[in-house]
């Protein structure tokens, strides 16, 4: 495993992490036994950077994570969690007042069995900015109320996260340096999608570490294909199922080559993944110790053609 710096945060994290959205029956529903054991098969893979949310499964994800975590020694992790986002009976709810993110750390803390968050994260800043306040209220509100918690110990870093990259940028520029100290940003680095690399030069002049998630872009870039739900336009759906049918044609699996191709770049500190079953901690790892085939990068990207960066609005 290669540990890579995470911004000024003096974390070195694993260039693969773990994220627990699957053990909230996110994508399917699954074996709460067999999610847990994923978790330790990640920790025992060298696997350190553990990324959730009370959001996840409306809460169930922290649960059956904490689960584990009460078995895991707490010097072998790094727990990022988020604020912001929740959800009731399958209603999305948002609340990021400073009250409600400080209460929500607590109620974290509970769930997750643990006494301190490594990174607590201001859950998709989006929704604040198309609600009253904006995203001033997370420069004016939320944001100071997670550093008052970390000036307590009860967190120790503080970020934010976004599916669109200028609204993370737009909260940087309206806070002092150091207030935000990690941005996560999902579906941005991968096989279809790379406009992460034009925002790495901004986040290291402000001493950021980088975190990215969901290297299958949320389904896109595997041979299954995405989930009904998927908010892709149709013709980028279309554009990566031909990628990995061609991929499957080389005998070389899309999402051996969107793993490989996500953990390449060494400017983004780790690339969350998330499963409910150990074998699959084995077989990604397995991915990203053998060299990227990139006359096929170069080809599925050809295939993909014109849907390149082709995103949606967070839903």
């Amino acid at each position: 495993m290669k540990y890579r710096k995470l911004g000024n945060t003096g974390m070195e994290v694993s260039e693969l992490g773990f994220g627990a959205s699957s053990l909230g029956g996110v994508f399917h529903s699954f074996n709460e036994n067999r999610g847990i054991d994923a978790v330790f098969a990640a920790v025992d893979a060298g696997i350190n950077i553990i990324d959730v949310s009370p959001y996840y499964g409306y809460y169930k994800a922290e649960i059956v994570l904490g689960k584990a975590l009460k078995d895991i020694p707490r010097d072998k992790f790094y727990l990022s969690t988020k604020v912001g986002r929740y959800g009731e009976d399958g209603h999305n709810t948002w609340d990021y007042s400073a009250k409600r993110a400080k209460e929500s750390v607590y109620e974290s803390l509970e769930r997750l069995h643990i006494d301190y968050i490594d990174i607590i994260n201001v859950h998709d800043i989006e929704f604040q900015g198309r609600m009253e306040g904006g995203l001033q209220k997370v420069v004016d509100e939320t944001l100071p109320a997670l550093h008052e918690l970390k000036k307590e110990g009860v967190v120790r870093h503080v970020g934010i996260t976004d599916l669109q990259l200028e609204n993370l940028r737009w909260v940087i520029e309206h806070v002092e340096d150091g207030t935000v100290e990690s941005v996560m940003n999902f579906c941005h680095y991968c096989l279809c999608d790379d406009k992460l690399v034009d925002f790495l030069d901004f986040f290291e002049a402000h001493g950021i570490g980088v975190l990215s998630a969901s290297p299958f872009s949320m389904g896109l870039l595997t041979e299954r294909g995405v989930p009904d739900w998927h908010p892709a336009p149709k013709p980028l759906v279309e554009a990566c199922k031909k990628a990995a049918e061609h991929c499957k044609q080389k005998g070389y699996p899309i999402e051996k080559l969107a793993m490989q191709f996500s953990c390449s770049n060494p400017r983004i500190a780790s690339t969350v993944f998330s499963t409910t079953r150990p074998e699959a901690i084995k077989t990604n790892l397995s991915y990203i110790e053998e060299p990227m085939d990139d006359t096929l990068v170069a080809e599925v990207r050809a295939i993909i053609g014109d849907q390149q960066r082709v995103s949606w609005a967070n839903t």
